[in-house]
């Protein structure tokens, strides 16, 4: 094992056991995908174990049993498993888990007619917001994701708003939340917004969910309005501000230049543009002055059809989020592996298909990826202590069953969970140190409640959903732009192409 040195005097050389806290946790004989800060890669600890003290990783150990821990730390038994950061997604929307498989085939011209924000608020109450949020953030520790951004554009009245926070914080998981403010059909608009967020601000407690702020309307409204949400921002020290950056015939707007022209790109906020479809080389130079970020959600950027033909060329300032997971994955493992793969074919299609040569090398590897899931998520955020395994870090980990029938046989730590696992191979997650999963299980205090009150929620907006007929997608898309035809799939010989229907 080939540590530098820097790393290797973090392991063992200055912990104190003296300073050990009731309820600190061992884990134990595994292999811990550590973060070397002083190289940006990754260091493997095989056979050792991680100290948790309250909410931060206190110190890393190369044995598994280290001497003098105390008696009453609680020893996690890893051997055979590995250790890694908790993965972090930087664009959801949790409000919307009541709508799961309702938009299997949907494109964005459709969802913004059909689940959106614009049509919400004719489909939830504010108990319906409350437990779609809280089932799909469970549904996300599950999976391993224990820092999301929630972009939460349910703030159609305080009350719908407040329902949504609510579901954050009582969740378990790390949650940023980004109170929507956006025009609305009802007399609660962006001025009521910002004071309902100020209150809610004030009565603010504990780390694990934070108020942000997300504002989609930087191209659209009046300069007067943006000037008062970013001087909200800045004031207020927000923890982030988010943002959907879509081009091309949506026209959504967004822009990095927008949102430099506005004054809050190059400020002390941490910014996070979702999507940045039609990206430009001055917006993406832009992003990298001012050290701010993307997230990409490849897999909604492929099913909804506002691609990201630009994303790979700023991986540098980029992060990995999910977006509406009720068409799809909820795990930013599966959004990982389909980004590498879609870079690869990218970029081999430049030498293979567009040049006739065989390539040298592969042109993005697994480490990257990992990265992409987890650090680079961290550093979106503005939080280096987020997405990383290293000494006083926070303690949100995924404990992997080496011995599952995926894994077995694993010698590459990295490669096994990002080419090979699933969110079945999860053992255990903890976020703050403390078991949200443990044992294949949710550890959530009431969770069987909560199953039962979404499925009451889902089963009568689901309803309502299937009696209203599918917007028709024909004319002219909102923006102006014309809707065009698309090639369909054919997949059955002879007559018929096996589209079929939805079977909702």
């Amino acid at each position: 094992m080939l540590l530098s040195k820097k790393f290797a005097r973090l392991l063992v050389s200055t912990f104190c056991y003296g300073t050990v806290a009731t309820g600190s946790k061992l884990l134990s004989g595994g292999t811990i995908v550590a973060f070397d800060n002083s190289t940006g890669l990754f260091d493997m600890i095989r056979n050792g174990s991680l100290l948790i003290t309250q909410d931060r990783i206190t110190s890393i150990f190369d044995s598994a049993l280290p001497d003098g821990i105390p008696e009453d730390v609680e020893v996690v038994d890893c051997t055979n498993k590995i250790i890694t950061p908790g993965f972090i997604d930087t664009h959801r929307h949790g409000w919307q888990t009541v709508f799961k498989t309702m938009g299997s085939n949907t494109t964005l011209g459709e969802y913004l007619n059909r689940f959106s924000a614009v049509v919400g608020l004719s489909l939830l109450n504010p108990d319906d917001v409350y437990i779609s949020q809280l089932a799909g953030l469970h549904e996300a520790l599950a999976a391993g994701v224990t820092t999301i951004l929630d972009h939460a554009h349910h703030t159609w009245t305080r009350e719908h708003a407040a329902a949504g926070w609510q579901a954050s914080v009582n969740s378990s998981a790390r949650v940023f939340f980004a109170y929507t403010f956006q025009n609305t059909s009802t007399d609660f608009q962006v001025p009521q917004q910002m004071e309902h967020w100020r209150e809610l601000a004030a009565a603010a407690k504990g780390d694990r969910a934070k108020l942000c702020i997300a504002y989609d309307d930087f191209t659209g409204n009046p300069e007067s309005i943006t000037g008062a949400v970013v001087d909200l921002a800045k004031e207020s020290k927000v923890a982030v501000l988010t943002a959907h950056h879509v081009e091309g015939p949506w026209l959504l707007g967004n822009t990095p230049e927008d949102l430099n022209r506005a004054g809050i790109l190059n400020s002390s906020v941490p910014v996070v543009l979702s999507h940045s479809s039609f990206l430009t080389a001055r917006g993406a130079q832009l992003l990298r002055e001012t050290n701010q970020h993307i997230s990409i959600t490849a897999e909604s950027e492929m099913h909804y059809g506002h691609v990201h033909q630009s994303s790979h060329l700023i991986l540098d300032q980029a992060s990995l989020g999910v977006d509406t997971h009720f068409t799809f994955s909820t795990d930013i493992l599966t959004q990982a592996r389909i980004w590498l793969q879609r870079v690869r074919e990218r970029l081999y299609s430049f030498t293979v298909a567009d040049r006739w040569l065989v390539p040298d090398s592969n042109p993005m590897s697994v480490n990257q990826a990992f990265l992409l899931a987890t650090r680079k998520g961290g550093l979106a955020l503005g939080r280096d202590d987020l997405g990383v395994i290293a000494p006083n870090a926070k303690a949100d980990i995924v404990v992997w069953d080496g011995r599952s029938p995926a894994l077995l046989g694993w010698t590459d730590p990295i490669a096994a969970v990002i080419l090979h696992a699933s969110v079945g191979d999860i053992d255990h997650v903890l976020v703050d140190g403390e078991f949200v999963k443990r044992d294949k299980k949710l550890v959530i205090e009431g969770y069987e409640e909560v199953q039962d009150r979404y499925l009451a929620a889902a089963g009568r907006i689901q309803a309502q959903l299937k009696a209203t007929p599918l917007p028709a997608q024909i004319g002219n898309f909102v923006t102006g732009y014309a809707y065009g035809p698309v090639m369909q799939a054919d997949v059955q010989r002879g007559d018929g192409t096996g589209y079929g229907p939805l079977y909702v």
